[in-house]
């Protein structure tokens, strides 16, 4: 919802795909590709990192605002076909530059020191999650449906989801990251993905208003509304006892002898396990994995491991099958190497995480 440029805004940049403004006593950053669901490409991960350096700096600009144009999502995650091209022609390098590039902005989205309030409506997935979970606000519309699906492609849940999925209560981080299920925005103010509820119909209003003076929780609480969770965080008591094992089989052993039982926590075993047995058994291994594992260490230290993770993946046949399946021939049926959880063993997860010649550089 780019806002024009009213008497005193300034024009900073302007990259294709994405929008830079100066609007008052904000910055603003509007994701610009609504036809390809403002998915991210290398450019504009790069240009965003550039303005937030430069509005840090500028004393004139006191908060940072990110939304998106378009009604069905702020962003679905980075530009997947882009990737997909880029490994095909084995350019690597070019490859793991871009999750290199991404992982230093959110990064700088973490440690900025001034608001950063993300406006999110629509679908926020993957590394759209890395441009507003991260930031100080996250202002949750009508229409947001959050989730993290990567195992369904062969990939893992990045973009600093090793910090943030291990932290959201109980068991619902496992939860999201084995089955891909999206959250309203009742679930995700109640878990802390968001940290507001507004209508959508007041959202450009909202924008307006952060462009002035007034203080921004003062501002977010004049037009939050109460929110009363969903229906993951209505069934936290199951989700906590059904996904609190360490390896995936024993959760998927849970969730199928739940699935024989009755009620509501017998539906929800079955369309988990239905859920997760679709799913690469490699990507399924790394997710639990790293969410164990993310929840001993520090945001710098997580997102070191997500590049160490993803140096691993990009040369595997997994997410390039994914994205092939979903994507590229769009056929839904991914041949997953290995094909079975089984298969999978715990030097073949190990190795993921070992230490790279060349560590991410987060100075």
């Amino acid at each position: 919802m780019p806002l024009g440029l009213a008497a005193g805004g300034r024009r900073v940049s302007n990259v294709a795909d994405i929008l830079f403004e100066r609007h008052g006593t904000a910055g603003i950053v509007t994701l610009n590709r609504p036809d390809a669901l403002n998915a991210l490409s290398h450019d504009m991960v790069r240009a965003i990192a550039r303005e937030l350096a430069a509005w840090e700096l500028d004393p004139t600009v006191t908060r940072v605002v990110i939304t998106a144009s378009g009604e069905r999502a702020f962003c679905a995650g980075g530009d997947l076909r882009a990737l997909y091209d880029l490994m095909q022609a084995g350019r690597r390098e070019e490859v793991l530059r871009f999750w290199w590039d991404e992982y230093r902005l959110n990064f700088l989205i973490k440690r900025l020191r001034k608001p950063y309030i993300a406006v999110i409506d629509g679908l926020v997935m993957g590394g759209g999650a890395g441009i507003s979970v991260h930031g100080s606000h996250r202002v949750a519309g009508d229409g947001l449906r959050f989730a993290m699906p990567e195992a369904g492609i062969g990939f893992f849940p990045d973009a600093g989801a090793t910090w943030f999925l291990p932290r959201l209560p109980g068991e619902t981080g496992t939860y999201i990251a084995l089955t891909g299920e999206r959250l309203g925005p009742g679930d995700a103010v109640a878990l802390g993905i968001a940290t507001h509820r507004v209508a959508s119909a007041r959202l450009r209003d909202l924008i307006e208003g952060l462009c002035g003076s007034v203080p921004v929780d003062a501002l977010l609480g004049a037009f939050a509304e109460s929110t009363a969770g969903g229906p993951v965080s209505a069934r936290r008591s199951s989700i906590d006892r059904l996904f609190q094992g360490d390896r995936v089989e024993d959760i998927l052993a849970a969730l199928e002898r739940a699935a024989g039982g009755d009620g509501e926590e017998a539906a929800l075993a079955a369309g988990s396990a239905a859920a997760i047995r679709g799913k690469s058994p490699m990507s399924l291994k790394l997710a639990l994995a790293q969410l164990r594992l993310g929840a001993t260490l520090d945001f710098e230290a997580c997102l070191r491991t997500e590049f160490r993770i993803v140096s691993r993946v990009a040369t595997g046949h997994d997410f390039r099958e994914g994205i092939r399946a979903v994507i590229v021939d769009k056929d839904h049926r991914p041949a997953w190497r290995p094909p079975a959880l089984d298969a999978v063993s715990d030097a073949d997860v190990a190795r993921h995480f070992g230490p790279l010649t060349t560590e991410l550089d987060l100075s």
